[in-house]
């Protein structure tokens, strides 16, 4: 009996059979996620209220983005932004992480739920408590005139040389806690014979953070940097509820600008252009921060 000829080509099912498996969740995110980007892009190419017909402009409404003093602040201000919510956490998670790795410190666990806390709590909340901190009769200037530096009190949110900053120091204190549970987790995993390998070559712990642990939770940090580069970027809740842009246009960002330019101006065709750009500059940024974190690695 002839043997039965074998199917050329890798073992398994055919690869449109996995394709099959795929279809589902790419209709799912096609419906919920490509489709209303690609008619953002096509409402983007009118002047359009949302309510009559549009008016076919082309580019017109990216050429307003770009020069239009605001809304290139908006861009701009939302850079600000990513320092505060991904540069300094980084630091002060990495900071925070090694600490704690090294030391062995009891009750780990606790101390992650508390530093992760923020995380599960709505962006509204924490936006109305730490307006609350910046009051004029709130918690930080009640604390500096009680201490004596009554002259230090200012309205934080109301000032033009600090409610950007004061905005961004909510955004630290909001994502220092996930990226210090990120590395503490990354770095849960170095094997401990390279840290006792460097403690013989007598490596000091600077010197051991530098060589041992920071080359082992490169991953972590890149994962740690498009997170909170992403929640920099599309911030909206905390603006909208702290600042609402102001004072003047100090704190205004994209998403806010989008909101406004929709809802309040009547300018859909000019929102869906900027969401676009935003959509852009976050696609590029972590593009570029995966691709020097694959480079790194390898």
């Amino acid at each position: 009996m002839a043997a039965r000829a074998r199917p050329a080509g890798p073992p398994g099912e055919p690869r449109r059979i996995g394709y099959l498996y795929v279809l589902p969740a790419f209709l799912v995110y096609a419906a919920f996620a490509l489709y209303p980007l690609l008619k953002a892009v096509y409402l983007s190419l009118f002047d359009w209220d949302g309510l009559t017909v549009g008016t076919w402009v082309g580019l017109s409404n990216y050429q307003a983005v770009l020069t239009d003093e605001r809304l290139r602040g908006a861009f701009a201000h939302a850079l600000v932004l990513m320092v505060f919510f991904a540069v300094i956490p980084l630091v002060v998670g990495l900071v925070l992480a090694s600490v704690l790795h090294r030391a062995s410190v009891r009750g780990l666990g606790f101390f992650r739920t508390v530093v992760f806390l923020p995380q599960v709590v709505a962006m509204v909340v924490i936006a109305v408590a730490w307006r609350r901190i910046y009051a004029p009769d709130g918690t930080i200037n009640s604390v500096l005139t009680a201490v004596g530096l009554e002259s230090w009190t200012r309205g934080w949110l109301g000032e033009y040389a600090f409610a950007l900053p004061a905005v961004g120091l909510i955004g630290t204190w909001f994502e220092s806690g996930l990226v210090t549970v990120l590395l503490l987790a990354g770095m849960a995993r170095i094997p401990r014979d390279l840290f006792e390998a460097a403690r013989l070559d007598g490596a000091g712990a600077v010197r051991e953070f530098f060589a041992v642990t920071l080359p082992s939770v490169r991953g972590e940090i890149a994962v740690a940097l498009t997170l909170t580069v992403i929640a920099a970027l599309k911030t909206f809740d905390l603006i909208y509820m702290t600042t609402s842009g102001g004072p003047g246009y100090t704190t205004t960002v994209p998403s806010y600008e989008v909101y406004r330019q929709a809802f309040e101006l009547g300018q859909v065709g000019l929102a869906c252009t900027i969401g676009v750009c935003l959509t852009v500059v976050i696609f590029a940024i972590s593009f570029v921060i995966t691709r020097v974190g694959d480079r790194v690695e390898g």
